[in-house]
């Protein structure tokens, strides 16, 4: 019996035998051997959660394995694989498809006012662009700077010039002049991302929160598909939603945050009772909580900012409402995989 973080408080584990990894992010070398363990849920779920983690020097990063490597299993079953890389950002991979959310991977988060606000990565501290592996496509939700960093796009527009860009119009002024392969999403609309291999991922933009004037244009969250259409996955990084838009929706897993994040009569961030509702308005099966406060900040906002609640008050709220949701807690670096019953 072994521990996996986030996981272990929830299911039971049984390890398997150690097996030759292939290094997510290519600046490792490019094999190594460790065990690994598989959870084996206690509803009546039979889906398959999976984490792997190798430590180099202190630094944790992520691994997958050479016979799942495109997403999905032998047996046609799709897989999401979920890399929370902190603060807003992911890396899916579905499909052999992988996603790239949110990026905040050069320099600091300090929206050009370090002085009012300066954040840095607890644990990721020196991922760079250059760790990433070939991206398929970049998602955007929103079109300020913890969203559409400027000071990770421009460089990441130079590795990637033709890279597949899914945005809110929002976010148009910042993205067009750095990449020419752009689908701005209104809420209700879809598009489809092709991968070289065939498959398809379909992704859809929900309304998200309203940054401005009562009449302005929404920011986005999204609803992606599998290939197979086994899986569907709902993200949208404040916690705050249109229900009317998403009570006809299903979502087997829900990516939000959880934990509050308060100014003086003012929620920047939703969470709690909120992210409960919404699990259960899509009847989510898997809830990944991200921890976008969690972050080294510091400047005259970082000072006033509030947190609200826990991650283990969010799953007693949470089994009130849907007992048979599982909260799966990622490791930044370390993916979570998901994998359709």
């Amino acid at each position: 019996m072994a521990a996996i973080p986030g996981l272990n408080s929830l299911i039971p584990l049984s390890s398997k035998p150690c097996r030759t990894r292939t290094p997510l992010f290519p600046s490792l070398p490019s094999t190594t051997s460790l065990c690994f363990f598989t959870a084996k849920p206690t509803s009546s779920l039979s889906s398959k959660i999976s984490t792997f983690s190798w430590k180099l020097g202190g630094a944790v990063s992520a691994v997958v394995s050479q016979e799942s490597v495109t997403g999905s299993s032998s047996s046609g079953t799709d897989v999401f694989k979920l890399t929370y890389l902190e603060g807003n950002s992911w890396l899916w991979e579905v499909g052999g498809l992988k996603i790239l959310v949110d990026p905040i991977l050069v320099g600091n988060l300090d929206f050009g006012i370090p002085w009012l606000y300066d954040a840095a990565k607890k644990f990721l501290k020196n991922f760079q662009l250059s760790d990433l592996p070939e991206i398929d496509c970049l998602l955007i939700t929103q079109s300020l700077d913890d969203h559409c960093h400027l000071k990770t796009l421009k460089p990441l527009s130079k590795k990637y010039p033709n890279l597949r860009v899914l945005a809110t119009p929002n976010a148009k002024e910042l993205l067009d002049p750095l990449f020419s392969n752009i689908t701005y999403l209104e809420p209700g609309q879809s598009s489809v991302i092709e991968g070289s291999n065939g498959s398809k991922v379909k992704v859809q933009a929900t309304a998200g929160p309203v940054l401005g004037p009562p009449w302005q244009r929404p920011e986005n969250g999204y609803l992606v598909t599998s290939p197979l259409d086994q899986l569907t996955l709902y993200y949208e990084p404040h916690c705050v939603y249109n229900k009317n838009f998403l009570e006809k929706e299903r979502a087997d897993i829900v990516i939000t945050p959880v934990i509050k994040q308060l100014l003086p009569n003012f929620t920047l961030v939703s969470g709690q009772d909120d992210a409960v509702q919404l699990a259960k308005l899509l009847n989510a099966k898997f809830i990944v909580p991200m921890k976008n406060g969690d972050l080294d900040s510091k400047g005259l906002l970082a000072s006033v900012i509030q947190a609200e609640g826990t991650i283990e008050s969010f799953k007693e709220l949470l089994s009130k409402e849907l007992p048979d949701a599982q909260v799966l807690e990622p490791t930044p670096g370390v993916p979570v995989e998901i994998q359709a019953p």
